[in-house]
């Protein structure tokens, strides 16, 4: 009897060990990371600083620097342009993914756009990199310098379409003949959040499935997304709309996934799989992992005071002090039943105050005087974001009223008020020395 107790107990000890023990998760990727799409928190991480081939997904940084032209006016999705012999002669290469181009064509930006952002066709990224900047060694500059600017820390480009150097019959624009892009897990997340979130349409073209590239022409082509997670396609994950895929024999096989479900994104990148199906898999398990271990919730209201700092002392004011609160409330993903365990915290604008942590007088109200991070104080581990300088992830403390400027008059008898005070403060101390 004893013995049969022991055991039950023993049982449920182990089961409450084991509801309780945060889930593990094993990625068969060299590397791989998992963020919120919204605000870039990372949920899971392996590898992530390691540098490793890219592949096609370079095409994203392509992407970024088109729609980027689009905006401003540089180009226009309807604009026509003319292929270089070294673009024909690249896209008639079908060993790897291209629709083939002519060179007695125009073609419209549009059009190589979709080439490039379906069916990862090298040709067409080519000649979008040479209509962009002239040639393709100018472009990988500019490739370069916007992943500097986009915040992306361990990266190198040498060509904008992820394939290794000697794919390009000797016409490389960057690096050793034998050279690939490199780009870290974590960088190319950067970058696939930077790209979601600056130009939210790159969606749009990324969950076609299907298309026919020059449609109604004797050129046309049938394209289908090599995203097989798209839900219509082979490895159909519901929700899934992007993102971008590569493979090189050196990459082996990448894939940068993103998904919406309800109200919350998930952004996934593996690198260096093993077969094709392999990384649809491996974003599966992350997808799963985030969808079933994490949630979106509202970690503060707008309008809240933090305790111990719902005001900020003020200087040279009528007021001594002015109420300050957070100004739109915060919401983040967060683990599964644990809220409780993200706290505020807050942090002052240095800028703003004295070396006393005071603001100086006048005081608009709604200045904002600092913002609201989150601690996470429960036992596991934190990775923190993606960009820490991103405004995403916190929010801003903002004053409730304004506060003037207090006249001469007022702060001269504060001056005399402190001095006395401070002659009465020396005697009691005196006299209390005396006894």
């Amino acid at each position: 009897m004893t013995l049969v107790f022991s055991f039950v107990i023993g049982s449920l000890f182990s089961f409450s060990q084991s509801a309780s023990a945060a889930p593990t998760l094993d990625v068969n990727a060299e590397a791989a990371i998992l963020v919120d799409g919204e605000t870039g928190k990372i949920l899971y991480q392996k590898n992530v600083d390691m540098l490793l081939p890219p592949a096609s997904m370079t095409k994203m940084m392509t992407e970024y620097l088109l729609l980027e032209a689009i905006k401003k006016n540089k180009i226009s999705w309807d604009q026509k342009t003319r292929i270089s012999d070294h673009v024909h002669k690249i896209s008639q290469n079908r060993g790897l993914s291209n629709v083939p181009l002519r060179v007695d064509e125009q073609y419209t930006v549009r059009e190589l756009y979709e080439a490039m952002a379906i069916y990862s066709a090298n040709g067409a990224t080519i000649a979008l990199a040479e209509l962009l900047a002239g040639s393709e060694a100018e472009f990988v500059q500019k490739m370069n310098d916007k992943a500097k600017e986009l915040g992306m820390k361990d990266y190198h480009f040498v060509n904008s379409t992820g394939l290794n150097n000697k794919d390009l019959i000797g016409k490389h624009a960057a690096g050793d003949a034998n050279e690939e892009n490199m780009m870290s897990a974590r960088s190319t997340a950067i970058l696939a959040f930077r790209l979601i979130n600056d130009y939210p349409e790159v969606l749009e073209t990324a969950s076609i499935p299907r298309k026919i590239f020059r449609d109604g022409t004797d050129d046309k082509i049938k394209m289908e997304n090599w995203n097989w997670m798209l839900p219509d396609l082979v490895y159909g994950y519901q929700g899934v709309d992007g993102l971008k895929t590569g493979s090189t024999d050196l990459a082996g096989f990448a894939f940068t996934g993103t998904i919406k479900k309800g109200d919350t994104r998930l952004l996934s990148v593996v690198m260096k799989t093993n077969s094709y199906k392999a990384r649809f898999d491996e974003t599966k398990k992350l997808f799963d992992y985030g969808f079933n271990n994490f949630e979106k919730a509202q970690i503060l209201p707008d309008n809240y005071q933090i305790k111990g700092n719902k005001t900020v002392p003020v200087v040279k004011g009528k007021e001594k002090e002015v109420k300050v609160a957070t100004k739109e409330a915060l919401s983040l993903v967060v683990k599964r039943g644990e809220k409780e365990n993200y706290k505020p915290k807050f942090v002052a604008d240095k800028k703003k105050m004295t070396k006393e942590g005071e603001l100086t007088a006048p005081v608009k109200k709604g200045e904002v005087v600092g913002h609201v991070l989150i601690d996470y104080k429960g036992k596991g581990e934190d990775h923190g974001y993606l960009l820490d300088a991103d405004k995403k992830g916190k929010t801003e403390v903002v004053t409730k009223d304004s506060v003037e400027k207090a006249n001469w008059f007022i702060l001269a008898l504060r001056g005399v008020g402190g001095f006395f005070g401070g002659i009465w403060s020396g005697i009691v101390d005196m006299v209390k020395g005396l006894f």
